[in-house]
């Protein structure tokens, strides 16, 4: 069976028989997992495991589990910070928070790869101004230049782990209010202030080596009339062109109010493809991958499918028991557990440095 550039949800726990069958459609080339596809750790690596049988190469099994209130696995893992605690702790003691963003990022991706899942969409790139409750603490900073420390610590710490990294949302949703969930964002800045300040972690991290992006569901008009993941402009001339990005870029999840401004499910899919993603994220209605899986038509090139068969990791994991052995692990997992712990799931609160002024003017 072949890989293809639609990324789907599965229902619940186990995989039905209408699981089963979408996942094994050639236009599928992976699966990302909800809170609700998970009870226990063996549970999990039981989905994992029937989830990769399906198709040879296997599908890329991903999860959003960045920590604090993005962490789909909980009970049976490390209780993962927020971001933005290692942020505040970085202004105090700005080595200490760089070694634990590396322990965060590694406790994260081996528990992960341990459970059979490939990839965590992570870290946040977002900058901290203050006004995103949709980001809010799962942004490290404000301050860019900390932002790209404290992100490069932790895409150290997941390839430590043998996992790439997923930078989002390209480029930059933090300085705006909308939730692109339920509404259609738009960022009245112009592209020198974004270039000035957003891109400086993508910039950054590109040429750290980072595998794989997420663009925002954000519409920036004074640089383009569509949202930045169906913007060839974005994707193209900027993502690829000016930052010189090779990896894979996903979009986010095309049933979110954000992308609607493309059009029906099946335009949305192929307004991202076309645009320049080469994987499209169809989250929570499985109806409409229905509706996708039986009428886009298109051809996958030979470039997306390498990048996808890059973010696969190293060929053999570590298991639980094999982690709990190693004293680098249990350091590290101890030292992320306490912090996370402090945290809590509650958002830090807003950052007491008003950054507000800096997204030019109130956005709608």
């Amino acid at each position: 069976m072949t890989l293809g550039p639609l990324m789907l949800d599965v229902r619940g726990t186990a995989l039905s028989d209408d699981d089963r069958r979408r996942l094994s459609h050639p236009l599928v080339g992976g699966v990302i997992l909800f809170a609700r596809n998970y009870e226990n750790p063996a549970q999990l690596a039981s989905l994992t495991a029937d989830i990769r049988a399906l198709k040879s190469p296997p599908l890329l099994i991903a999860a959003d589990q960045e920590g604090g209130r993005v962490q789909r696995f909980r009970e049976g893992f490390t209780r993962l910070p927020p971001m933005r605690a290692l942020g505040r702790i970085y202004d105090a003691h700005p080595h200490q928070a760089k070694t634990l963003a590396r322990e965060a990022g590694y406790v994260m991706a081996a528990e992960l790869r341990a459970h059979g899942v490939d990839l965590s969409f992570a870290p946040v790139l977002d900058l901290d101004y203050g006004v995103s409750g949709v980001i809010g603490d799962r942004a490290f900073h404000g301050d860019p230049q900390v932002v790209i420390e404290l992100s490069h610590a932790l895409m150290l710490g997941m390839k430590d782990a043998g996992m790439a990294a997923c930078g989002k949302h390209f480029p930059g949703h933090g300085c705006i209010a909308a939730d692109s969930h339920v509404a259609i964002p738009v960022d009245e800045r112009d592209y020198a202030d974004i270039a000035l300040h957003d891109l400086l972690p993508f910039k950054a991290l590109v040429d750290m080596g980072l595998a794989a992006i997420m663009p925002a569901h954000v519409i920036y008009p004074k640089i383009d009339a569509a949202p930045a993941g169906f913007s060839r402009l974005w994707l193209q001339k900027v993502l690829r062109g000016e930052l010189g990005f090779q990896g894979m870029i996903f979009s986010d999840d095309l049933t979110m109010e954000g992308a609607a401004v493309a059009g029906d499910i099946v335009a949305r899919v192929r307004a991202a493809l076309e645009a320049g993603c080469d994987m499209a994220l169809i989250c929570n209605r499985p109806e409409l991958a229905d509706e996708v899986l039986a009428n886009l038509d298109l051809e996958w090139s030979a470039a997306s499918r390498a990048r996808l068969a890059r973010l696969h990791g190293e060929p053999r994991a570590l298991s639980m028991t094999e982690l709990l052995e190693q004293t680098a692990y249990i350091r590290s997992r101890h030292a992320i557990a306490a912090l996370g712990m402090e945290s809590g799931d509650l958002a830090l609160g807003p950052d007491p440095t008003d950054r507000s002024e800096r997204c030019g003017g109130t956005p709608t």
